[in-house]
């Protein structure tokens, strides 16, 4: 629980922190069509029930290996992440 802070840590339920970090991994899937409606995260916050495994989110930042020709193998840093806009214009 290093997301709670110390303060108040002893005021919250670990299991409803983990809850909402669950529900909010489900809302940042990569695909819409993989992510839960707005009735679904209430209902789902607003119960128990046992919930879905999140697939992969829509932003990643991973290490990945690179050769070079200093060395034999090196680690970075990989970001993937897509952006979609929609312009709207009024009438």
């Amino acid at each position: 629980m290093e997301l709670v802070a110390k303060c108040l840590s002893e005021s919250i339920n670990a299991s409803q922190v983990l809850r909402l970090i669950h529900v909010g991994l489900l809302c940042v899937q990569r695909h819409q069509e993989d992510r839960p409606t707005m009735t679904s995260v209430i209902l789902m916050l607003g119960s128990e029930g046992k919930l879905p495994s999140p697939k992969e989110p829509g932003f990643y930042v991973g290490e990945y290996m690179q050769d070079t020709a200093k060395s034999s193998s090196s680690y970075g840093i990989s970001s993937n992440n897509e952006l979609s806009m929609t312009m709207l214009d009024g009438r």
